[in-house]
């Protein structure tokens, strides 16, 4: 008998219809199992057990009368801490922010309220979202269950260890340089960076999503069923669009006659190590087992495109601390404060030219991909550094050197996703992110679950 905390989504909603399992014990169960792994991991932040039983049992409620809201009605589910909840403050990973209630739940909060979803808790990211780690000065370090000594990777941190650790089936993070891709890689779970304005998100920014973190594509696809709705408050949302998420496993007779980009280096960047190239090109072998025409793509991205974006990002946020009293900047990571302070002296044109790569970037990534439909390549070069780095060069002035692969496609616009692909010869896990073009959101979850099926068994998931 599987332990509660395993079963999917999908096979939670089924045994309530079945009224074999009351979400109740289910919301206990994973609570308990929480509560086994949170010392080790820390990632949760307002985990609240006595709220999310009282969601679980007006689900049951819902249950009985055969009357439930959506389609994960009383399936535990986290939320990234920057994703706004009602009454409930939104830190933003770092001790300078001032702590005050959000006046709503933003869009994907409200989405998965509306379908019934058990919320269990928020999960931690570090300081303002901009590091791939779980580092905080406000949370507690985010360890990856694989792993101890390893990071998570970030800014999803929590909901990549989270999903890994089997903290409920259903995870939603954010990602504007491989937020969901670099966690849901160095973790062994699935990540979706949907299409820009595909699930909306409140506030919007260029390149910012929000998407779905969980153990398997079809869970990722149900949660697209409920988080892809419309909300006025993205002003950079998609139009509704009626699309069959429950069509997610039809990739496999898509596969023959497919064309398929292999991109193994990125043009800038970290070296691919050679244990994650190795795993990326036996991935490959799979697809063009199953009749994909896999071709070699040239690099694309620049060392000034990928530079310009940094110091783009750095002025950003260099701008936002200078807005801080200093008592609360002094509360910023210090590798955060000298990432932005190295800015201080750019002048108005050097930071046009930074903010110009963002366009140029997407410019290239979209005609590279012209020509195929899917796009293979490594999630990350790397494979999940050590817990307290900031980044896997630790090195403020070199930040965003392991994003090469997956900041293009949100630039572009493109859906890209993570799945497992194999191992270090440690036990590290690998990430495969599979990219498709503009709005086909639908198909890069039906080729992600034909690699479900040809990679064969996994490894068993972490235990506390």
């Amino acid at each position: 008998m599987r332990a509660l905390h395993d079963l999917s989504a999908r096979e939670l909603v089924a045994a309530y219809r079945r009224r074999e399992l009351s979400p109740v014990e289910v919301a206990q169960s994973v609570l308990d199992h929480v509560a086994r792994w949170e010392p080790r991991l820390d990632a949760t932040w307002l985990l609240q057990p006595e709220r999310a039983l009282e969601q679980a049992r007006a689900s049951e409620q819902r249950w009985q009368r055969g009357a439930p809201l959506g389609p994960v009605d009383g399936v535990p589910a986290t939320l990234k801490e920057n994703i706004a909840t009602r009454g409930d403050p939104v830190p933003l990973g770092t001790a300078a922010t001032v702590l005050e209630p959000a006046a709503a739940d933003a869009p994907p909060a409200a989405r998965l309220r509306e379908a019934g979803a058990v919320v269990l808790a928020k999960t931690t990211m570090p300081d303002y979202g901009m590091l791939s780690s779980g580092l905080s000065s406000f949370h507690r370090l985010a360890r990856n269950p694989w792993d101890l000594s390893r990071t998570p990777g970030g800014s999803s941190a929590g909901a990549g260890a989270a999903a890994a650790a089997g903290y409920g089936p259903l995870h939603v993070g954010t990602d504007i340089g491989g937020s969901i891709r670099l966690p849901a890689g160095w973790c062994g779970v699935f990540g979706l960076k949907p299409s820009l304005g595909r699930i909306p998100i409140d506030p919007p920014y260029t390149g910012r999503a929000a998407g779905p973190m969980t153990r398997s594509v079809a869970d990722a696809a149900l949660m697209m069923q409920v988080l892809a709705q419309p909300d006025a408050r993205d002003s950079m949302g998609l139009p509704a669009q009626d699309i069959a998420w429950d069509r997610y496993d039809r990739g496999a007779e898509r596969l023959r006659g497919l064309r398929l980009g292999l991109l193994l280096d990125a043009g800038c960047g970290l070296p691919v190590e050679p244990e994650v190239r190795a795993a990326v090109a036996r991935a490959t072998r799979l697809f063009e087992q199953a009749g994909a025409i896999v071709e070699p793509m040239a690099p694309f991205l620049t060392a000034a495109m990928l530079d310009g974006m940094d110091r783009g990002w750095r002025m950003r946020s260099h701008v936002d601390l200078l807005a801080l009293p200093p008592a609360r900047k002094a509360a910023v990571l210090p590798y955060i404060r000298a990432w932005t302070d190295s800015v201080a002296g750019m002048d108005g044109i050097a930071t046009y030219r930074a903010m110009a790569q963002y366009h140029a970037t997407r410019v290239a990534t979209v005609a590279a991909c012209r020509g195929f439909d899917y796009v293979l390549s490594p999630v990350s070069p790397v494979p999940a550094p050590p817990a307290e780095w900031a980044s896997p060069t630790n090195d403020p002035l070199r930040a965003l050197e392991h994003i090469a692969f997956t900041v293009p496609f949100n630039m572009s616009e493109q859906p890209a996703a993570s799945i497992d692909c194999g191992r270090t010869a440690g036990g590290l896990p690998i990430g495969l992110q599979i990219a498709g073009q503009r709005f086909d959101d639908l198909g890069v979850l039906q080729v992600a679950h034909a690699f479900e099926q040809l990679r064969g068994p996994q490894p068993p998931w972490p235990e506390p």
